[in-house]
């Protein structure tokens, strides 16, 4: 009789302690299955440099952060253009706002991006010190870019290229945007074409000038694209969708007023210079469609900035709902 009582204990210690380990595996699935998100909403993380040209993914986290979409973004600020690229390409993040050239040639070297968006038109002047009155006088001087994968040296070649110019009359060298206006106001560099408000910085303080906006030597030029990894999206189509749908809106939404609060929040930058840089830039149409890119592609081999672009059907992408709010 001993003998059976004990066995039926046993058994059913066995019993409470399987379906103990069956509660906790299903516990672990369950952390597993929400990991990357919060409050019930997918968590997208989205890398940005602060500038201008990122205002778009600004407003949509602030669009999204007060509205029940099922998704939101957590941004993730980095200095330089390399650091953002690697994180990037290497599935650190989900996608970011980058300089459309250096997406390209990441795709083009295999890294599975596509272009979402792009993240504003124009946007970009070439900046000089105050003592060069023309292209001309660029010649021998010092003028810096952020990177030859850019837009900033496309503006550059269409500039000299007006003028009977090329890049080898010039000393073009790189520098961190941060770092122009400064390097500037201290005369180690002559000029100067890089995203916003580094710009506006130059002509505010008044060490510097605009001799050209892009749109009088690019009409709509390209520069920043909203950049996704294709991993991401493939495994979720749904919220890719959703976050580009959400970004179109965003750029709809930033009228003069909208973009002043959105860059005063995000960039702190001091007044006047904003209100400078953002009458040079526009987000309220941020499809990448086939003939601006078109264009986009042209310019970068015309001016040996990439031999072989990836094509538009290969690198941008349609997402299968359009923007909810149209």
């Amino acid at each position: 009789m001993k003998t059976k009582i004990i066995f039926f204990l046993i058994a059913a210690l066995l019993i409470v302690s399987l379906t103990a380990c069956g509660n906790a595996d299903q516990e672990s699935n369950r952390v597993e299955a929400t990991s990357g998100s919060l409050d019930g909403k997918q968590t997208i993380t989205i890398g940005y440099l602060p500038i201008t040209h990122a205002l778009a993914i600004f407003e949509e986290k602030e669009l999204l952060d007060a509205e029940d979409a099922g998704i939101q973004i957590e941004l993730i600020k980095f200095s330089s253009w390399t650091d953002l690229t690697d994180a990037l390409n290497s599935g650190q993040i989900d996608g970011a706002s980058v300089l459309i050239e250096l997406a390209m040639s990441a795709a083009g070297s295999g890294i599975d991006l596509k272009a979402a968006a792009l993240g504003h038109k124009d946007g970009n002047v070439i900046i000089v010190s105050n003592a060069i009155n023309s292209v001309e006088e660029l010649k021998g001087k010092t003028f810096a870019i952020p990177s030859n994968q850019s837009s900033h040296n496309i503006l550059l070649n269409d500039m000299l290229m007006d003028s009977g110019l090329t890049a080898e009359d010039l000393t073009v060298t790189q520098l961190a945007p941060a770092e122009m206006p400064s390097s500037l106001a201290n005369g180690s560099i002559d000029g100067y074409c890089v995203a916003e408000p580094f710009g506006a910085q130059a002509v505010v303080q008044g060490y510097g000038k605009v001799l050209y906006q892009s749109d009088e030597l690019w009409e709509n030029s390209q520069c920043c694209a909203f950049v996704l990894n294709n991993k991401f999206i493939k495994e979720n189509e749904e919220a890719a969708d959703l976050l580009v749908s959400w970004y179109l809106k965003a750029g709809k939404a930033l009228d003069a007023k909208t973009s002043q609060q959105i860059a005063e929040k995000y960039l702190g930058q001091n007044e006047e210079t904003l209100e400078e840089s953002l009458q040079w830039i526009q987000y309220d149409d941020l499809e990448l469609t086939e003939e601006d890119y078109a264009v986009l592609r042209e310019k970068v081999i015309s001016y040996g900035i990439n031999d072989n672009p990836p094509s538009y059907e290969d690198f941008v992408y349609k997402p299968k709902q359009k923007d909810s709010e149209e």
